[in-house]
């Protein structure tokens, strides 16, 4: 009996610990929605930008995407990898499983090409017939980067083929360098996954996606000359070189693949000095690739696109001669500030003996998490934190499939402050507090005698991703676009 005392308040204690666990939360809870609201209203207010009408011109290719969800389509069996999958070549089945399920455990992006024809056809029939959460859509780089850049307002000229279903799928007052239609579409197989969903024993820690195709006509750049006359007359503001990375692993001929880039350059080097030329990004695991790319496009772009995989591939070829097939899918600030200061320089300071060399000065990389723009001073690009901005809630609507963002759909990855340096005692080094009211962070630094700004946005995470494919496209654009 007198136990009964004791219990009561062991119940009363307990009770009341629960509740103020409660109302503890709930206040954080609250706390974080009232900063991320703040933080979606100014940068509302930064992209709502008056900007003039541009020409827009954006190569190569086009392809038709079909979305499977990844985990239920390669459904996991204990045949598959069971502790550590690995990556390479893709003939079979089985190397596909090993494939995906390397760059799943790491949640990274992958874009992979397969030599074998049949499997392709045969996985594709599969995502088809089976009974899945299936869509097909208009895909491929510069198709996407084509539809965004006219939704913002731009001119634009598509170096393109596209058959007459597909080309129903683009706004008709965008101009085709292709006119004639072809009879079939090359076809990207888009595996998407969400943030903590688990394949065998594997739990990846974001949303992303792992894309397969066999394509016939974007590696060799088919449309590459279609598309000379057309930039005569058109005379862009700017030029987006995309859809390179469609070359990675394909059995060219010996030297025809370095014939099609040296005529990608002499393109180009054709377009007048008032014309931007931009260099989308992808994923690339060939490192002869890369070294023609950083011979025959980097040299003559002044500005490059990418994403964190990709910025941890150039900079690793660039300082190391080796590929990374899949880096830190949430790098801090301060490595990625570190890996842009170090491709700037690396590419300012390419031995490139000829008089069409552009000097970049302009890196964007998008990530997760934030958006980090680099521009030189003295460059024709403005509005660096504009375009940071609404790149960052470009991200959100595109990966959510949304227009209207709602502050409970969203969530802040990034930290409330930031490190510009890996280490305290490097020069220059600072942390940066990200401010609900300023919530872009730009300030001015020196990289090897160059005099740049850099910006950094944070990005309102979807927590119900519905389509990763595509986000760096019209995140790229959407920055692009008041830059020019």
């Amino acid at each position: 009996m007198p136990s009964f005392p004791y219990f009561s308040v062991l119940t009363t204690f307990g009770v009341f610990c629960a509740l103020f666990a409660i109302i503890l939360q709930g206040f954080f809870a609250s706390q974080d929605l009232k900063r991320i609201t703040e933080i979606l209203t100014n940068l509302i207010i930064l992209e709502n930008l008056d900007v003039v009408s541009q020409r827009v011109a954006v190569g190569y290719g086009s392809c038709k995407d079909l979305y499977v969800p990844a985990t239920k389509f390669l459904n996991y069996t204990i045949n598959q990898c069971r502790e550590e999958c690995v990556g390479g070549e893709i003939v079979s089945r089985r190397d596909l499983f090993e494939n995906f399920g390397y760059f799943f455990q790491r949640g990274a992006a992958a874009e992979r090409y397969t030599f074998n024809r049949s499997l392709f056809e045969e996985l594709i029939q599969d995502a088809s017939e089976r009974n899945l959460d299936t869509r097909w859509s208009l895909g491929g780089n510069a198709p996407v980067m084509a539809k965004r850049f006219h939704l913002e307002g731009a001119q634009v000229l598509l170096g393109a083929q596209m058959s007459k279903d597909l080309r129903k799928s683009m706004p008709k007052d965008i101009l085709l360098s292709f006119t004639a239609s072809i009879d079939k579409d090359d076809i990207h197989l888009i595996m998407e996954y969400r943030s903590g969903e688990k394949w065998g024993p594997f739990r990846t820690p974001r949303a992303n996606r792992f894309i397969l195709h066999n394509d016939q006509n974007n590696p060799t750049l088919s449309v590459l000359e279609s598309l000379d006359p057309f930039l005569d007359d058109f005379k862009p503001r700017l030029f987006v070189v995309s859809g390179l990375q469609m070359m990675d692993n394909y059995p060219f001929p010996p030297g025809v693949r370095a014939n099609r880039l040296a005529k990608v350059r002499k393109q180009i080097s054709s377009l007048s000095s008032n014309t931007l030329v931009h260099f989308e990004m992808a994923s690339y695991v060939e490192i002869n690739l890369i070294d023609q790319l950083l011979k025959y496009v980097i040299p003559y772009c002044d500005s490059l696109g990418m994403n964190e995989q990709e910025l941890d591939n150039l900079q690793r070829v660039l300082s190391t001669r080796t590929v990374s097939l899949a880096a830190d899918s949430n790098p801090r600030v301060a490595k990625t500030l570190r890996q842009m200061r170090e491709v700037f320089t690396a590419i300012q300071t390419l031995p490139v003996n000829d008089p069409h060399r552009r000097k970049l000065t302009r890196i964007h990389v998008h990530t997760l998490a934030y958006q980090a723009i680099l521009i030189a001073n003295a460059s024709e690009w403005r509005n660096a934190v504009n375009a940071a901005a609404k790149a960052a809630l470009t991200a959100h609507r595109h990966v959510c499939g949304t227009d209207h963002i709602n502050p409970d759909m969203a969530s802040l990855i990034l930290d409330d402050s930031f490190a510009t340096t890996m280490s305290p005692n490097e020069p220059g080094s600072r942390r940066i507090r990200i401010h609900s009211t300023e919530p872009v962070s730009c300030w001015r630094e020196d990289i090897s005698g160059t005099e740049v700004e850099i910006c950094v946005a944070p990005v309102l995470v979807c927590k119900n991703a519905r389509q990763t494919a595509g986000a760096g496209d019209n995140i790229s654009a959407a920055g692009l676009i008041l830059q020019i």
